[in-house]
């Protein structure tokens, strides 16, 4: 089993930037695949950005360009750096692992983007 626990959201003017966190709660060197998702109010879960264990990414389209994931498998973490915020990217950030065909999720951190 692996906890995850996101962190760094907040309130944003539009244009800003944010760095989200997700810290596991054991190594993730194991974890092949690390993925963002979010939920905005009313809508579906979508994702949003993931990274291998050899560091390949893979961005939803509208992020491209402003969003960047990492990992840091010694400090069992997962990164998302956000910039040029949109009032669009208003939604709850969580981090996912999959492991051993099981998805763990955390309890999401909030970002709002004012305009």
């Amino acid at each position: 089993q692996v906890q995850l626990v996101e962190s760094g959201g907040g309130l944003v003017q539009a244009g800003g930037s944010l760095r989200l966190s997700c810290s596991a709660s054991r190594n993730i060197l194991s974890i092949n695949v690390m993925t963002w998702y979010r939920q905005a109010p009313g809508k579906q879960r979508e994702f949003v950005a993931t990274i291998t264990r050899s560091g390949s990414t893979n961005y939803v389209h509208s992020v491209k360009g402003r969003f960047t994931i990492s990992r840091d498998n010694a400090k069992n973490s997962v990164y998302l750096q956000m910039n040029s915020l949109e009032p669009e990217d208003t939604a709850v950030y969580y981090c996912n692992a999959v492991d051993l065909a099981r998805n763990y999720w955390g309890q999401g951190t909030q970002v709002t983007v004012s305009s």
